[in-house]
């Protein structure tokens, strides 16, 4: 799995495709973004509707960094998201 790396707020942000399916898996892709380690790792996630190419990777592949800064500032803590394993 690609994963690209930002430092939208001075720290090292690992970027990649979250994997989960949905009934909008063709429409829409979820995005990881994790920093830290063990007790102080930090992960938020966001979905995207990608321009182009309908391949995940790809798609992360096509994103610029500021459009990954983008989507990081719209991202919401792991916590509330299914991608990482919330559960209602």
């Amino acid at each position: 799995m690609p994963t690209r790396t930002i430092s939208p707020d001075g720290r090292a942000w690992r970027v990649l495709p979250s994997g989960r399916i949905t009934p909008l898996e063709f429409d829409e892709y979820g995005l990881i973004f994790v920093t830290g380690t063990d007790a102080e790792r930090e992960v938020r996630v966001t979905r995207y509707s990608p321009q182009g190419t309908r391949s995940r990777e790809q798609s992360l592949a096509e994103l610029s960094d500021a459009d990954l800064v983008r989507l990081f500032e719209q991202s919401q803590p792991s916590d509330t998201s299914p991608e990482a394993g919330y559960l209602p």
